[in-house]
């Protein structure tokens, strides 16, 4: 239930209610089933026999209190044992002037007036079995960081282009040396607080002349146990770990450069995500990805969504059913310390770092909780350890410096880790000193569409193991040879695969390696892989036998700690082994349980639609709009028409109203020459028309595409000849998300439909009423592609797969009553665009009226005397409707196949 439809249900509640049946209007508000509500009313469920009370089991308490002091009786409620024991999520009090209402399990109180009940509508969402979900993190160190280094970057290629020349890879070293020496200042790994920048600004010119010379010694000496070294640089410890191995010639620096580089050395680098170290260096130092510095590493906020439902909230849920016992504490800590964590798309080690201090962060919990449970019985001394080992987690980097940097920002994790569990442990916490770095972490460089993923995180029996991720998305148009290559092997046995995107190979290559183990995944991906033709092309192969979706989020924009932010739009999908366990949907923040996920993310059977020729419900052939394909020669602007008919009132004859998708909606008038063979001869003597006709002939004859150079033997015609005898229905391509509808058009015989848009040629104005309809629109929102998040409507998979039923005579004109209304409405405002009509806020009540009454009498077709509460209950209907149509399709297919057999042998 989406928030939107709860508030609207609210307020109708809230504006007619009476006092009898509030609390039941109000559960029903919530999804709560006729049946139980019966029971309730009856009393058989309603665990209070008091009057003006109701108790429901898990979910309310509610009482009616008229004596003025609500927050005594909700606060006596609040202690009472015979009312906790029954475990109401909610207790609320209400004399239907005020409401105060206890969230029992968030310890979150609220008190508000009657008719503010429909903002409260998230508060009490999780009557309905959904949560909001919610993470909060504060990055502003991140940003901090991240835009003083681009700063830094910029000065240092200006200053040193031969430097820069001599290749990548001496930049990005030398990058990463700094980076780790800012943050070893300020977090302990250095011995000397801030001994870097201080060492620095003491030891090197104002003017910057020497500061290449200053770190070139250090980086030495940070490589050495011994050696001859200025004294300056005593205190500075051996590193080892290959990070300072490799001598480089550090870059020249001027007074600007020197002054950036102490700016940057003077943030608190104690306050870095370490996850975000190899991701800034990418972005700062990659010259394609330099227009967005920040835009390439992934938010905290983000990775949280993706590994919560994953793994996390299940072993928070752990944590808090053994709050009380000791060895339930310990085999959890205890189990944690074995699972395996791997990233097949590792990058700088974004997704495993986040991982790796959540779960310290956890053990930390855990061990504390053992701490309260057990002091008295701790030795003197006795201290903890972590059992989390950098060896649990893997990856697969084909980026060698990223690679590198993802083991590298590991160690820094595991250090600022290690501070905060001895700080958060007082005294009983005791864990080894960074330095030497050592090998840890178990991240190979290589590509991961080809290496065996076993190869690289083996599974032993016994093994607990989670496969995370943002794996390359690259949709088909946009992927290399390399990447294409990759699609071969792993998909030539596959059809149509090239149109798949690139990310299918991980969720293919995911669910073939935890099949029949104890392991999951779940990937971060383009909505592109879960919309259109790519459903039937990757999850029919995925969806089967063992495996399934466990849990999802819906698209969403993708959001990360950069000022411009990365406006791609996303969702999460998690698989694993068949199983009984709940499955949940997060939508715009919202979790949902599912009785299944199926590879349109919705709560709905595992039916995969594919693309089909023909209407499945009968209706009319549904085309593209006509290409011009002339170079702008055929189309004239709104001027030039007014201009050639005052002139030549006789060219009238030749010209047509031209509308695509972005005229019909915005208004914009356009026009077209439109001549018939016989006409040309005619239209040749208007000089206009005649040049006009001659600039598409140039454009089509100068054209590298041959069926262009072809259409230049009729220069006088678009390439596509489509018109109607009568009326035409224009579908828009591309529409907002935010419309209820995709706004359509019913046009007459003179207007010419460009390729932008879908048309319907002589269709009746019953069909238009069944397009226009909530029930298509739901399935367009469903099954059909996006671009982003907007509509993008297709006749294979929105048209003629749309599941109708058999439809009367009676009913088709019933429903032609219903489309001439709307029609009538919007003539109304001949002033005003399609945007504006179907502009959710600026909707005319009574246009939004004549919609509601089609949509009533279409879904009265669908089932009769039974009207559809939601859009999750409309698609479920459709879903089984069109199962049912398919195979009565298949069924009739087989008998006329088996009726030509017959007859041929006869």
């Amino acid at each position: 239930m989406k928030i939107q439809e709860l508030k609207e249900k609210l307020t109708v509640l809230t504006k007619n209610f009476n006092k009898e049946n509030f609390i039941f209007d109000f559960l029903i508000s919530f999804g709560i089933s006729k049946n139980i509500i019966t029971r309730l009313k009856k009393g058989d469920s309603n665990l209070s026999k008091k009057e003006g009370e109701l108790l429901y089991k898990n979910k309310i308490f509610f009482k009616e209190e008229f004596s003025g002091n609500l927050l005594d009786v909700i606060d006596e409620a609040a202690k009472d044992d015979k009312i906790l024991k029954h475990n109401p999520r909610f207790i609320l009090v209400s004399d239907y002037e005020t409401i105060v209402a206890i969230d029992v399990k968030l310890k979150i109180n609220k008190r508000f007036s009657f008719s503010e009940l429909p903002d409260q509508a998230d508060f009490f969402l999780p009557l309905s079995g959904a949560e909001i979900y919610k993470v909060s993190t504060n990055n502003e160190a991140d940003r901090n960081a991240a835009y003083k280094l681009g700063q830094l970057y910029d000065i240092l290629v200006q200053d040193n282009p031969d430097w820069v020349a001599a290749g990548s890879h001496q930049l990005n070293i030398f990058l990463s040396r700094l980076l780790f020496c800012f943050f070893a200042e300020d977090t302990d790994i250095f011995s000397v607080k801030n001994i870097f920048t201080e060492t620095l600004v003491n030891n090197t010119n104002e003017d910057g002349s020497d500061v290449d010379q200053f770190l070139n010694t250090l980086f030495r000496k940070l490589n050495s146990k011994t050696g001859d070294f200025p004294e300056y640089l005593n205190s500075f410890p051996y590193v080892n770990g290959g990070l300072f191995k490799d001598d480089i010639i550090s870059p020249k620096f001027s007074k600007k450069a020197r002054n950036i580089l102490v700016e940057s050395g003077e943030l608190n680098w104690s306050e870095i995500n370490p996850d975000i170290f190899g991701s800034m260096i990418q972005a700062v130092a990659d010259p394609e990805q330099r227009s967005n510095l920040g835009m390439h590493y992934t938010s905290v906020e983000n990775i949280l969504k993706l590994i919560k439902p994953l793994f996390l909230d299940e072993l928070e849920d752990e944590f808090d059913k053994n709050m009380d016992n000791p060895k339930g504490l310990r085999k959890l800590i205890d189990r944690i310390s074995k699972i395996k964590f791997f990233d097949p798309a590792c990058g700088s080690g974004n997704f495993l770092i986040i991982t790796y201090k959540e779960i310290r962060n956890l053990e930390i919990k855990i061990i504390q909780q053992i701490i309260a449970l057990e002091k008295a019985n701790l030795f003197g001394g006795q201290s903890f350890v972590s059992n989390i080992k950098l060896s649990q987690f893997y990856g697969i980097e084909i980026k060698d410096f990223a690679h590198e940097m993802a083991i590298l920002s590991l160690w820094l994790a595991e250090h600022q880790m290690n501070l905060y569990f001895d700080e958060k442990l007082e005294g009983f916490g005791k864990s080894e000193p960074i330095l030497p770095l050592k090998e840890a972490g178990n991240i190979v460089s290589g590509n991961a569409a080809r290496i065996n993923w076993e190869e690289v995180c083996s599974k032993n029996e016994g093994d607990e193991i989670y496969i995370i991720g943002n794996p390359p998305y690259l949709g088909a148009r946009i992927q290399d040879e390399e990447q294409k290559s990759d699609m071969d092997f792993i998909f030539n046995s596959f059809t149509k695969y090239k149109d798949l995107d690139y990310i299918s190979i991980w969720f293919y290559k995911g669910s073939k390696y935890i099949d029949g183990y104890n392991a999951q995944l779940a990937f971060v991906s383009t909505n592109s892989i879960s919309q259109g033709q790519q459903i039937a092309l990757l999850w029919d192969k995925i969806l089967r036998n063992n495996i399934e979706i466990s849990f999802a989020h819906t698209s969403f924009k993708w959001n990360n700690n950069a000022k411009g932010n990365a406006g791609v739009t996303v969702i999460i999908v998690g698989l694993r082994n068949v199983t009984n366990k709940q499955k949940y949907i997060f939508t715009d923040g919202v979790s949902k349980p599912a009785k299944n996920i199926n590879a349109y993310l919705l709560d709905a059977s595992n039916i995969i639609i594919p693309e089909r020729m023909t209407s499945i419900s009968g209706f009319k052939k549904m085309n593209f709009g006509n290409m011009a394909n002339d170079g702008g020669g055929l189309i004239l602007s709104e001027e030039e028409r007014n201009n050639l008919i005052s002139n030549l009132p006789l060219s009238i004859k030749f010209v047509r109203k031209l509308v695509g998708s972005t005229e019909f909606i915005n208004g914009i008038n356009r026009y077209c020459l439109w001549i018939d063979d016989e006409e040309l001869e005619d239209a040749l003597k208007f000089e206009i028309i005649k040049n006009k006709i001659e600039i598409s002939k140039t454009h089509r004859l100068n054209s590298r595409d041959k069926g262009t150079n072809k259409l230049a033997t009729r220069p006088h015609q678009f390439r596509d000849r489509n018109e109607a005898f009568e009326n035409s229905i224009i579908v828009p391509r591309v529409s907002s998300e935010r419309r209820s509808y995709i706004p359509l058009g019913f046009l007459d015989k003179d207007s010419i439909i460009l390729d932008s848009a879908m048309a319907v040629y002589d269709a009746q104005p019953w069909l238009f009423g069944i397009l226009h309809s909530k029930m298509h629109m739901v399935w367009v929102d469903a099954v059909g592609g996006k671009l982003e998040t907007r509509y993008r409507y297709s006749a294979k998979l929105c048209y003629n797969t749309f599941p109708f039923p058999d439809v009367s005579e009676k009913q088709k004109l019933t429903i032609n009553e219903y489309v001439f209304a709307i029609l009538d409405e919007r003539a109304k405002y001949p002033e005003k665009t399609m945007a504006w009509l179907y502009n959710p806020e600026t909707m005319p009540k009574d246009l939004k009226h004549a919609h509601q009454n089609l949509d009533r009498a279409i879904e009265e077709i669908y089932r009769m005397g039974n009207p559809f509460t939601s859009d999750a209950e409309r698609l479920e209907h459709l879903f089984k409707r069109y199962d049912e149509m398919t195979k009565k399709d298949t069924l009739f297919a087989k008998q006329k196949k088996t009726r030509k057999k017959k007859s041929d042998l006869s």
